[in-house]
């Protein structure tokens, strides 16, 4: 099973990448695929230029076997929809399951994503969540749950597509917004994020 981690990446910073890892441990996953959003649709644009987040994120994930930069919404161009995403990677990879990682944040909002109903065919999903984090009171969201829940994430493996399960993540308060802020005053962000990533910052003048 294959996961897929979507995200602005403004920078990637070691949040991510732990969230990244624990569900190649908790999945079983042969490995994740890191992809940078070209054209944000449910959130602000992000900073910086498409090329460079995307170099950040490639600069993080040769650090891990197991993570892959893939920059398939970038050369798609466009406002950028999972369900698109997941398509190409249903075609170019068949018979490979794959697994849609999202944030509880972001699962809270699936119902508004463009063809929520196709990404449950295309993949499984495992929310990384907060410890103790519940459901919002949304209905239809609950029942889609209910419908589709599996109760641990090693048993994602064992489906084409189609399941939900919600696993708690390290907890790691890292954000991008934050590190943005910080080397914008000129304080130093090592130690939350990768040490290629800060060097790619500082020699391309990112966040000043």
């Amino acid at each position: 099973m294959i996961g897929i981690f979507g995200g602005t990446f403004d920078p990637i910073h070691h949040g991510h990448l732990r969230i990244a890892l624990d569900a190649v441990e908790a999945a079983g996953l042969e490995r994740v695929h890191l992809i940078p959003l070209a054209q944000a649709v449910h959130r602000d644009q992000p900073q910086t230029p498409a090329a460079q987040r995307l170099a950040m994120v490639e600069r993080a994930a040769a650090e891990h076997p197991k993570l892959i930069a893939d920059a398939r919404e970038i050369e798609r161009g466009g406002d950028s929809y999972m369900v698109d995403t997941l398509q190409s990677l249903h075609d170019e990879l068949p018979g490979q399951s794959l697994c849609l990682l999202l944030g509880s944040d972001a699962f809270n909002g699936f119902l508004r994503w463009k063809s929520p109903e196709r990404i449950l065919e295309l993949a499984n999903i495992l929310v990384m969540q907060r410890p103790g984090y519940h459901l919002p009171d949304d209905p239809v969201l609950v029942g889609l749950v209910e419908q589709h829940r599996v109760d641990s994430a090693d048993q994602l493996g064992d489906l084409a597509a189609g399941g939900i399960c919600f696993h708690d993540v390290t907890q790691l308060d890292i954000s991008s917004s934050d590190i943005r802020e910080r080397i914008s005053q000129g304080r130093d962000p090592a130690c939350l994020l990768p040490a290629a990533v800060v060097d790619f910052i500082g020699q391309h003048g990112l966040y000043r």
